[in-house]
């Protein structure tokens, strides 16, 4: 599938390192990257439909330090949708209280109806974009509701809902930022672990260096604000096994694209 790398924390560290063993693993995840880092309410968004490990910008981009205190960044196997700059993670939209939601996916939705009608409004062709276009349509349902912009408790217990909703028979692993609060969700077992560096996290589908890397806890929603643990979410059973068959639909899928 896809590769995922995260990290948020109280300031600023140098991620050079991590980025470039990242970066290594590339010629399996060959069909885009992606690159978000956050200031503040800024976002620089760098995203290339191109092997990471190919792209003469990205080498570039690495030879001069790279810090940040929040980030994400994203490695592609493409399962659904076209080699192209709109199906390259993380995706970025905003709710109609301002606020912007940056998203990545590791993994494939193989049934969810309720992700289904979002075909015809997004940009691109992934399951993941609908996730998040889906997030945005409830989060601006609860706005409507309220009449006010969501509290962090609001915004994650609507975060913790979808995940409920739609990590039955699919594989969802993700990590989502909005600006505030950092969530990260696996239900795949060895698919994301996580380092302590200071005071700062650092999240990875898979350990980036020889030192202590401990896995995610498995199907239950965590949000973390400047490294701290807020918010657990609702312990669930729809772990994803991986599947054979499962597989050859998405490859039938694929051979169609």
């Amino acid at each position: 599938m896809c590769e995922l790398f995260g990290l948020t924390g109280p300031k600023e560290i140098t991620v050079n390192k991590y980025l470039k063993t990242f970066v290594s693993h590339s010629p399996d995840h060959p069909n885009g990257w992606g690159l978000a880092l956050f200031r503040g309410k800024e976002i620089s968004l760098e995203k290339e439909p191109a092997a990471a490990f190919k792209s003469s910008y990205l080498k570039a981009r690495l030879k001069t330090p790279l810090s940040a205190a929040n980030m994400m960044a994203h490695i592609r196997f493409a399962t659904r949708g076209h080699m192209e700059y709109e199906n390259c993670h993380p995706f970025v939209r905003r709710d109609n209280s301002g606020r912007a939601w940056t998203f990545m996916h590791n993994g494939t939705i193989f049934d969810c109806a309720l992700l289904d009608g979002y075909v015809y409004t997004q940009s691109g062709q992934t399951d993941s974009e609908r996730i998040l276009l889906y997030i945005i349509d409830r989060i601006n349902s609860e706005i409507e509701r309220l009449g006010r912009a969501l509290k962090d408790r609001e915004r994650f217990n609507v975060i913790d809902s979808v995940v409920l909703d739609i990590s039955e028979h699919n594989k969802v692993n993700f990590m989502l930022y909005d600006g505030n609060m950092f969530y990260v969700h696996k239900n795949l077992e060895d698919s994301m672990y996580v380092k302590k560096i200071g005071r700062s996290l650092l999240f990875a589908t898979a350990p980036l260096d020889d030192e202590t890397w401990e896995p995610v806890e498995l199907c239950r929603l965590k949000a973390y604000r400047n490294g701290r643990l807020v918010f657990n979410g609702t312990a669930h059973q729809n772990e994803y096994f991986n599947n054979p068959e499962d597989m050859k639909l998405i490859f039938l899928d694929y051979a169609l694209l």
